[in-house]
């Protein structure tokens, strides 16, 4: 595979995990999620799609540059996507927690792990394609800011 085929592979993935999430995601949207008390700084429901939606590509674009690698430094690229599909898999796993079961405790200490794993993502990627590692921070900031957003939905709903 080219390195164009590479990154699209990873991009629609990434897209399709995504697109999975948001089937739990969007009836709870409806039905559970506007019965919540809800912080001052909670953004409008539209913001969250193409957020998520940008935030999936530049994931795929940095996993597949690391992908790229794979005939150079096979045993660090190799690591490096194990974890970048540990923390796809905890990122679908949050929806389902939050949205799925309407558990924002749940979902709070499911995000700290996801945190870290995506922390780990990026110094992995970091070391193979600083692009990569690049590419990450606007997932990490995001994170950052949904975990408190979690916390403070949890809190204000306990």
């Amino acid at each position: 595979m080219n390195k164009i085929t590479k990154i699209l592979t990873v991009v629609v993935t990434c897209l399709a995990v995504g697109y999975f999430s948001g089937i739990v995601t969007r009836s709870a949207i409806v039905d559970w999620y506007p019965t919540l008390i809800k912080p001052s700084f909670n953004p409008p429901n539209w913001v969250f799609a193409p957020v998520w939606t940008l935030l999936y590509i530049m994931m795929g674009v940095a996993a597949g540059l690391v992908w790229n690698r794979i005939d150079f430094e096979k045993e660090i690229v190799k690591k490096a996507l194990i974890v970048f599909a540990i923390q796809l898999a905890l990122n679908a796993l949050w929806s389902y927690l939050f949205f799925g079961l309407h558990n924002p405790m749940l979902a709070g200490l499911e995000i700290i792990l996801l945190w870290l794993i995506i922390y780990e993502t990026y110094l992995q990627f970091s070391k193979i394609n600083k692009i990569s590692g690049y590419l990450f921070i606007p997932y990490l900031t995001w994170v950052s800011f949904a975990a408190v957003l979690n916390a403070s939905i949890w809190w204000l709903n306990r």
